[in-house]
């Protein structure tokens, strides 16, 4: 008995040793700043993506939207239920480096019936007993180490995917709302603008009948009516549709959405400095799960590396028991034994060695994984960064370029009523002033949209909302 002890003592002490290669984070060259980014401040600012979303976001209404996405969207629940999952495959990782023990009770009866029973055997035996069976691999090389280490990595991971849906939703309801509101903006304009082209169309006639005017001036006042009138179903389908998607995203069915600030005053254009690129790193949800699935993927080299070395099982029972024979007891007994087994891994035709190396090559291929997310990252934000400067410098000309068309549509009116020009003059300049003022909404609703992109490129949004709940 003592010397099973000092037995198990030793070999518990060999467990130390641990095959594989340590994981460490691999050095990445990254730029010092985005391509396009405004010169970095004196003293150092924070990031557009250290803001809260309820900071960029200031219609109380679009909040509101988002703090219902992000408690009852389906997307995020299912990843919810992913971490529940990878929570309990780290439990069951985590158990085999502990002993298995069970309970076991048995009754087992034997009995002849007549006198045909075999010379000296008994005529019925009763042979109750019970116990405790223990079985438990010593990790002597680490490999359940390593898949304990592996399941943890996927754990993160799984919690990472759950950011980085949490940030991609943030993104898309304030989209959805966005497109809404440029949406009723849009139908606003095409509504006044059918109004005033009704007015025209009735002054057009009663100029006719007065022999001032000519039928082609009715008729093609006529079309600028028709052309106003086609596209407010368009648009009334377009805001329907939108908020049904935002419901979608809200996890609700398809019902109105009640509107907050117009479009113009949405977001307050963020002055803060985007930040460096090495943030990236601890900020961006994809980035942050990528490197969870490589440190994953590195365990598996140990874990794959110690199944070449030999295994040491020890199983053992414990229990008491008795014994009726033929009327006769005997006992109570008790019964103790311990089975150290050592599996020593002599032919496979180079099956356990193709297992590290499978284990090795999706090393590799996670860490290429890994390099390329942070590459995307930082091309994402680059491109978010021209976006907003450049839908800023066209939502301004496109501005300018409506109060042009405003005044010239005016004189346009005033010169036809003067009889000094056509009604040709006014078909023209009323159509691009109604074609500037739709493409005004698009242009501040692509500016936005572009705020939008770089928030989500900077991987803002998710470090708030759990900061939120936690305190």
């Amino acid at each position: 008995m003592k010397s099973v002890s000092v037995l198990l003592v030793v070999l518990a002490a060999c467990t130390a040793c641990t095959l594989g290669p340590d994981y460490r984070r691999p050095r990445v060259d990254l730029p010092s700043a985005y391509r396009d980014a405004a010169p970095a401040p004196p003293i150092p600012a924070p990031s557009v993506g250290d803001l809260a979303w309820w900071d960029l976001f200031t219609d109380p209404n679009l909040v509101e939207l988002i703090r219902t996405a992000l408690a009852a969207n389906y997307d995020l629940r299912v990843t919810v239920t992913r971490i529940l999952q990878a929570q309990a495959q780290v439990t069951v990782a985590r158990s085999q480096l502990f002993p298995t023990v069970n309970g076991t009770v048995e009754a087992p009866y034997t009995g002849y019936l007549g006198n045909n029973r075999p010379p000296t055997t008994p005529r019925d035996v009763f042979a109750p007993d019970g116990g405790v069976s223990i079985a438990w691999e010593l990790d002597l090389w680490g490999r359940l180490r390593r898949a304990t280490e592996s399941a943890r990595a996927d754990l993160l991971a799984s919690e990472d995917a759950r950011r980085a849906v949490m940030t991609t939703l943030i993104a898309q309801v304030a989209q959805a709302y966005f497109d809404l509101r440029a949406f009723d903006a849009t139908l606003e304009t095409s509504r006044r603008t059918l109004v005033s082209r009704q007015q025209s169309l009735e002054l057009t006639r009663a100029r006719l009948e007065g022999g001032v005017a000519q039928l082609l001036d009715v008729r093609q006042s006529e079309a600028l009516v028709a052309d106003a009138a086609k596209t407010i179903p368009n648009f009334e389908r377009q805001i329907t549709q939108t908020e049904n998607a935002i419901n979608i995203l809200l996890g609700r069915d398809p019902a109105p959405i009640p509107r907050g600030r117009p479009l113009v005053q949405q977001v307050t254009l963020p002055t803060v400095p985007a930040g460096v690129p090495s943030d990236l790193l601890a900020r961006r949800p994809d980035i942050r799960q990528a490197e969870q699935q490589l440190v994953s993927a590195n365990a598996q080299i140990g874990a794959a590396t110690a199944q070449l070395f030999p295994t040491v099982m020890i199983t053992g029972f414990a229990g008491a028991g008795g014994m009726v024979v033929s009327g006769q007891s005997f006992g109570p007994l008790g019964v103790f034994t311990a089975l150290p087994t050592v599996t020593l891994p002599i032919f496979n035709m180079g099956k356990l060695q193709a297992q590290v190396d499978i284990a090795e090559a999706r090393t590799q291929e996670a860490l290429l994984r890994y390099q390329q997310t942070i590459q995307q990252a930082i091309r994402e934000v680059a491109d978010a960064l021209i976006e907003v400067q450049k839908r800023r410098e066209a939502r301004v000309e496109q501005e300018k370029l409506v109060t042009s068309l405003t005044d010239a549509s005016q004189v346009a009116d005033l010169r036809y009523r003067g009889g000094v020009s056509s009604y040709l003059e006014v078909l023209d300049t009323d159509t691009r002033l109604f074609n500037a003022e739709l493409q005004l909404s698009q242009a501040q609703l692509d500016e936005l949209v572009g705020v939008i992109t770089l928030y989500k490129a900077l991987g803002g949004g998710w470090q708030a909302e759990e900061t939120a709940r936690h305190s």
